[in-house]
């Protein structure tokens, strides 16, 4: 079965499964989750702990090996399979069936890895994890769901913060949700358990938002110039590349392209998007942008991210980050700067 992150504690207190898998790229989250089912397993006599971590050459009889040798005074063995980045072989993929389909009764396999593909997820081993184990994938956490995280993180050390406190908070660790629960352990420190104002939280955390160049891209479809041109200011704090910057708005303005020019030949938004293949979280974002726009427009996205590349590479004038600037309000909507050459 498939669980989310925040109902995997309630899933628990009902009963262990022998295998779980945890997968996501957002690090706090895939952490906690693991520290739950950690938890979990040795209230209920897991005292024995075995982590082997998967890296290139990995022998898979290993994990059997190892389900089967319990230490003298262990009565029960969590097995921790760290695969990181690395995709399960056909070799490991058998090893998975064979744990799920002859689970041991002594033994929790706890598997973590990096975000499953969409390959992964078809798989044999995968389909059998996730009828009779239990599959945990995390995703980052929204924008809009963050400032009820930080409340529920809040509450747990006893504080509350009062709306002006909790947006500063928000806009200082966004992104980072590890950042968030150590910037929330520094301020009950300080404080303790009280009700927090803006300037305590002003005065005692470090601007740790972290942003991604999908953020980015996101925000900007979304129609929100603002935040996008926070986010894109973020990156450039951070020493991002502007090649990369430009590769993921490229990428956006040449989807977008192909798809305004179907509409134009009369195909319908919902004909389009099941033809590209587009994923079902990201429709939404591109029926707002190609509502708001023409074929032309993305014809002049194109033309101007072309200009960028020129810019970045020293073979046009103009400076880099402000070009980008430009292109990031236009895919936004703001009339001003709109690419017009």
């Amino acid at each position: 079965m498939k669980t989310r992150v925040e109902a995997l504690p309630e899933q628990l207190r009902r009963g262990l499964a022998t295998l779980y898998y945890v997968s996501g790229d957002e690090p706090f989250q895939r952490d906690q989750a693991c520290e739950w089912i950690r938890r979990a397993a040795h209230q209920q006599g897991y005292t024995e702990r075995q982590v082997l971590h998967v890296e290139r050459g990995f022998d898979w009889q290993w994990v059997l090996r190892a389900s089967d040798n319990l230490c003298l005074f262990a009565e029960r063995k969590i097995v921790e399979l760290r695969l990181g980045a690395t995709k399960p072989n056909a070799e490991a993929g058998k090893v998975l069936q064979h744990l799920v389909t002859n689970p041991l009764a002594d033994t929790l396999v706890l598997i973590v890895g990096d975000k499953l593909e969409a390959a992964q997820q078809r798989s044999a081993w995968f389909s059998a994890i996730e009828q009779q184990g239990v599959v945990v994938q995390v995703w980052p956490l929204e924008a809009n769901r963050l400032i009820p995280w930080l409340v529920q993180r809040l509450k747990h050390r006893g504080m509350q913060a009062q709306p002006q406190a909790l947006q500063q908070l928000a806009d200082h660790v966004e992104g980072n949700l590890l950042a968030a629960e150590q910037e929330i352990e520094k301020l009950f420190l300080v404080w303790g358990a009280v009700t927090l104002t803006a300037e305590q939280v002003c005065a005692a955390v470090a601007d740790s938002a972290r942003f991604d160049l999908f953020s980015l891209s996101d925000e900007a479809l979304g129609g929100d110039g603002a935040r996008a041109t926070r986010i894109l200011f973020g990156l450039k704090s951070e020493g991002v590349d502007p090649v990369l910057i430009l590769w993921a708005l490229a990428r956006e303005v040449r989807t977008l392209a192909r798809l305004a020019e179907h509409q134009a030949k009369g195909d319908t938004v919902e004909q389009i998007l099941t033809h590209e293949s587009i994923w079902e979280k990201r429709k939404p974002l591109l029926r707002a942008a190609l509502k708001r726009t023409k074929v032309t427009d993305w014809q002049g996205y194109l033309c101007q991210c072309a200009h960028v590349d020129r810019v970045i590479k020293g073979q046009a004038s103009g400076r880099a980050w402000d070009e980008l600037l430009k292109l990031t309000l236009g895919l936004a909507g703001v009339p001003a700067l709109r690419f017009t050459g």
